[in-house]
């Protein structure tokens, strides 16, 4: 660990540096933990638990969608085929109650007070759906909201709008999310995040196992961390999430912030914590990525 505390030295000197390494975490002592002292050491320094923020408010809005893809996938699948169909990804602690009005189906995906995800992410709350009840349709817009709802402890608010198209150009279900949440962790800090992410489900659909299944990610998202600082980050070569991998297993994302900007390469395919950060001068480094690891 204490080679790990000597590499946040690299996170000194300039606003250039600190949006280099948004996405990178580098310890668990208590000492980590500590909270932001003050607004003005903003310029000078970010610290680990800014970093750890960023790459888990991205797994939380991964997992919603995740979450609100597969409830809607099955539905689709058990109407448009005329068969039974389940899929074994939400587990038996999960509660899904459905209202069929004249024009729309509405879902309520209930967590209870807290239930464990394959992946080991424990969720509480509700997240609500509502779409048109037409089953058929080439393509039609998911509307999600959350109620009460906490990720791993971290209490969510905000909502989403999913472009859901049944077969892409590639033949493939697709969902474009327009997302906006904000995130409370439990000692009182705050991150929120809006943007555009679009979610190509490439393999697995149908299967009704959660491991195989897929995804390719591109799009553009905004980042606003503890201490106020804004960061772009825009995939610039398709993010692969495998569901049975915790972590982005391949795939480049360019993050800016005062217009200086670094890549992010999520590496070869492997499911690690790993990824390498090209500085623009063309150093690169090896970071380490945190998804609400214990």
């Amino acid at each position: 660990m204490k080679k790990s505390l000597k590499q946040m030295n690299f996170l000194k000197i300039t606003p250039l540096a600190i949006g280099l390494v948004l996405l990178t975490s580098v310890s668990c002592t208590q000492e980590d933990e500590a909270p932001i002292e003050n607004a003005s050491t903003q310029e000078e320094i970010i610290t680990v638990a800014e970093l750890q923020a960023s790459d888990e408010t991205e797994m939380i809005s991964e997992e919603v969608s995740t979450i609100a893809e597969d409830v809607y996938a099955a539905d689709e699948i058990s109407l448009t085929s005329k068969s039974d169909y389940s899929s074994d990804y939400l587990p038996d602690c999960v509660t899904i109650t459905t209202v069929v009005t004249d024009t729309t189906r509405e879902k309520t995906i209930d967590f209870g007070d807290g239930c464990e995800l394959p992946n080991g992410n424990v969720l509480s709350g509700i997240i609500n759906l509502s779409y048109a009840k037409d089953m058929e349709a080439a393509s039609k817009t998911i509307n999600l909201t959350l109620e009460n709802f906490t990720f791993n402890g971290v209490a969510v608010e905000g909502s989403a709008d999913v472009l859901r198209v049944r077969s892409n150009e590639n033949g493939n279900p697709q969902g474009t999310v327009n997302s906006s949440f904000d995130a409370t962790w439990p000692n009182g800090d705050t991150a929120s995040f809006t943007g555009t992410r679009t979610r190509e489900w490439i393999e697995g659909f149908g299967t009704g196992f959660w491991g195989d299944n897929v995804f390719l990610i591109t799009g553009k998202r905004t980042y606003i961390g503890r201490l106020g600082n804004t960061y772009i980050k825009e995939v610039i070569e398709p993010l692969r999430r495998e569901w049975a991998c915790r972590f982005i297993v391949s795939g480049i994302l360019d993050i800016t912030r005062n217009d200086n900007t670094a890549s992010l390469d999520f590496g070869d395919g492997s499911c690690d914590a790993k990824g390498v950060l090209t500085y623009p001068d063309g150093t690169e480094e090896e970071v380490f990525l945190r998804r609400f690891l214990k």
